[in-house]
């Protein structure tokens, strides 16, 4: 390693042959030299049309015209998928940032896709992709790769590197528009060298856990990579403690028995004994929930993997045992709310992800 590579903020020394483009509702395609050309009026310049999207949001430039921030935003459409991103390679995405004020974060699907790939290789709701899954007002995350601070200002540092095309989506499946939605995405014009994996994150959801199953966080992996990390969102439906149950990694061949198991969910996330409070440091944390072991209650959790990821060589499977307490000092398996998303790297093609629930299914009531 160089002297001047810092484990977490790269090489910020070396001068590369990169060029730096950044993709907002005004420059969609984060053209160079096309930043602050939108004019007021309900008339969009072509580039905004040619990516699908619509909104007018220019009336308070009205007065001011060209340059005063005339398009910072736009509307997703009830019912509609909207072009965030379609960027050409080589490249890779080195910082999203967007915020959105809605009480449905699970209505807004994010997906990405890499190289001109059919299926998806990131397809999460918005709010679960940024460590909120069933929070209605997205707690502050002081993750490295996530980043949420107030007021529902959602980043991702997460590298996603792409070798001919990068194109990002915001699926809108309520049944009213959402206005107001705010985005960058910075990516660099860079080479891409062949090992470099994709970049990958599903949603899954338990609802409520089978008896006696683990909720499977990620299954169907093929292929080289990496994991690195995962959001849990819990929703008690039993009193008492709920999380004696252990996360499982099933490397390359294992079967019955999986090649790492951890000792217990609040160890996994970093914590101890029952957590008894919230945090949110650089890598893990417990940003939401609550102490008194109460049913309803609501819990958030992350761990990442930047300093530790989970390799694998030909396939992987993650789940997480769901246990309590019962009379005499015995388990008692859970069958509370889970939903997760895992985030991982692997060399491409990936296997299609599992149909994500309808709606209804994904509401958070």
């Amino acid at each position: 390693m160089s002297d001047t590579v810092h484990p977490h903020l790269g090489n910020l020394a070396r001068i590369t042959e990169g060029r730096t483009r950044v993709a907002t509702a005004e420059n969609v395609y984060g053209k160079r030299g096309a930043g602050g050309m939108a004019l007021p009026g309900s008339a969009a310049q072509p580039d905004v049309l040619a990516i699908g999207q619509s909104g007018d949001m220019s009336a308070a430039s009205r007065d001011l015209g060209r340059g005063w921030k005339v398009r910072p935003a736009i509307s997703l459409e009830a019912g509609r998928e909207t072009t965030i991103l379609d960027a050409t390679g080589p490249g890779v995405i080195r910082h999203i940032w967007l915020t959105v004020r809605t009480p449905r974060y699970r209505d807004l699907i994010l997906r990405a896709y890499w190289d001109g790939e059919a299926t998806p290789s990131v397809e999460v709701p918005l709010g679960d992709f940024f460590c909120a899954g069933m929070a209605s007002k997205p707690p502050v995350i002081n993750a490295l790769p996530i980043n949420v601070n107030p007021t529902a200002g959602a980043n991702c540092y997460f590298p996603m590197p792409f070798a001919t095309a990068a194109r990002m989506t915001i699926q809108n499946l309520g049944s009213a528009a959402v206005g107001g939605f705010f985005y960058a995405i910075t990516w660099e014009e860079t080479p891409v060298a062949s090992e470099e994996g994709r970049f990958h994150a599903s949603f899954r959801q338990s609802r409520p856990l089978e008896y006696l199953t683990d909720h499977v966080i990620l299954d169907g992996v093929r292929g080289k990579g990496h994991y690195v990390g995962t959001h849990l969102s819990w929703q008690q439906n039993s009193s008492g403690w709920w999380g004696e149950g252990e996360i499982k990694f099933y490397l390359d061949g294992d079967r019955d028995f999986p090649s790492i198991c951890g000792t217990g969910t609040e160890d996994y996330f970093g914590g101890a004994w029952c957590f008894k409070d919230n945090y949110s440091a650089p890598f893990l944390g417990y940003p939401q929930g609550a102490s008194d072991d109460l049913p309803g209650n609501r819990h958030l959790l992350y761990r990442f993997h930047v300093m530790d990821p989970i390799r694998f060589h030909e396939e992987l499977r993650v789940t997480i045992q769901a246990l309590g307490w019962r009379s005499e000092g015995r388990y008692l398996p859970l069958r509370d709310d889970i939903s997760s998303v895992a985030y991982w790297y692997q060399a491409e093609p990936h296997a299609p992800f599992p149909s994500l629930p309808g709606r209804d299914a994904l509401e958070v009531v």
